[in-house]
């Protein structure tokens, strides 16, 4: 799961770590599922929430972007008596599978499974020698097309803005001079090299390939744009009164749902290029705490937990707002086609 980029743990450098749900009961306890309703989860995963919302009599349309994720979750749609569709698609695209009359919830939790990570092949861990890989979906652009083809220029801004690593500077003129001689094809093979540039301190919390392996991660599966756009495809396929809640793990993750719920709130324009004394509807209510993290005893069985955050709001009648990217502020960075042709 994405880390904190702060300096918080990350599963991108850890071994295996067994998937259980974060914040399952404030999940439920914000979202509350019940008989008769319909329910978009839209990161199965290893289908935590999706089976805890069935639990509670709501049926559940799942979607992930992981074809392994939609194989590995049909028995749990066999024994659903019906009540569970589960569909290999980006969140992004989640009103392409909305019933009519609309949703009654949606729930996503952001960020890489750690089933992923368990999987040498996939080349989301570092610990794990496998291809240097990093695609949610299996398709398109990969870790390793980016690491050998992008400009130093733009992997730069890549791992300053998306690992927010401070060695960014450093660690791809590294990168362009190996490369020029022998390209990167091996998870082991990046974080070697990172381990060299920039060696271990005691002191150091975390693997100094962390941050770029984090960074690398969130730019080939393009995560902040997925999930602004799955925010603004939520509050049009809600009904009213639905909830929606986000739970994330990583900084500008949360940053982004945070500028979500308070640009829809009413009070705040969101984006530095519209006044906000402009009186706005309100489109979400909020739905308790305006953000909630795990507790201590979670964090403790769950390292997963420890940089989870919850942020969730109901939908109000008011009709949906514009579909605005400004109000995220999101980095420009090089076009994933770009570096892939």
């Amino acid at each position: 799961m994405a880390a904190d980029a702060g300096g918080g743990n990350s599963e991108a450098d850890g071994g295996s770590v067994r998937h259980i749900p974060v914040l399952l009961a404030e999940v439920l306890q914000a979202l509350r599922p019940a008989p008769g309703e319909v329910i978009l989860d839209g990161t199965f995963g290893a289908g935590g929430y999706t089976s805890a919302i069935l639990d509670r009599g709501a049926s559940v349309i799942a979607l992930d972007r992981d074809p392994n994720a939609i194989a590995a979750g049909q028995a749990m749609v066999a024994a659903s008596g019906g009540r569970l569709t589960l569909i290999h698609s980006q969140f992004s695209e989640l009103a392409r599978h909305v019933p009519e009359g609309g949703l009654d919830g949606v729930v996503l939790d952001i960020g890489v499974s750690s089933m992923q990570l368990d999987e040498a092949e996939r080349g989301f861990s570092f610990q794990k020698t496998g291809p240097l890989d990093m695609r949610m979906s299996s398709a398109g652009v990969s870790a390793a097309d980016v690491v050998n083809r992008a400009k130093v220029s733009d992997l730069i801004r890549i791992f300053g803005f998306l690992g927010e690593e401070k060695q960014a500077g450093r660690i791809a003129r590294a990168i362009e001079k190996r490369r020029a001689d022998t390209p990167f094809e091996t998870t082991r093979d990046l974080a070697g090299l990172i381990e060299i540039v920039t060696p271990r301190k005691a002191k150091d919390k975390i693997h100094p390939a962390t941050r770029v392996f984090q960074a690398l991660r969130i730019f080939v599966n393009d995560e902040l744009g997925e999930l602004a756009r799955a925010l603004f495809a939520a509050e049009r396929a809600l009904k009213p009164g639905g909830r929606l809640v986000v739970v994330s793990f990583h900084s500008l993750e949360d940053r982004i749902v945070k500028k979500f719920f308070l640009d829809r709130s009413g009070k705040s324009s969101g984006s530095r290029h519209l006044p906000e004394l402009i009186k706005r509807d309100v489109i979400f209510a909020p739905v308790g705490k305006s953000m909630i993290a795990a507790s201590e005893e979670e964090c403790a069985v769950n390292p997963r937990a420890r940089s989870a955050k919850l942020r969730a709001g109901e939908r109000t009648s008011a009709p949906p707002g514009t579909d605005d990217l400004s109000i995220f502020e999101l980095p420009e960075l090089a076009s994933l086609e770009k570096i892939g042709g």
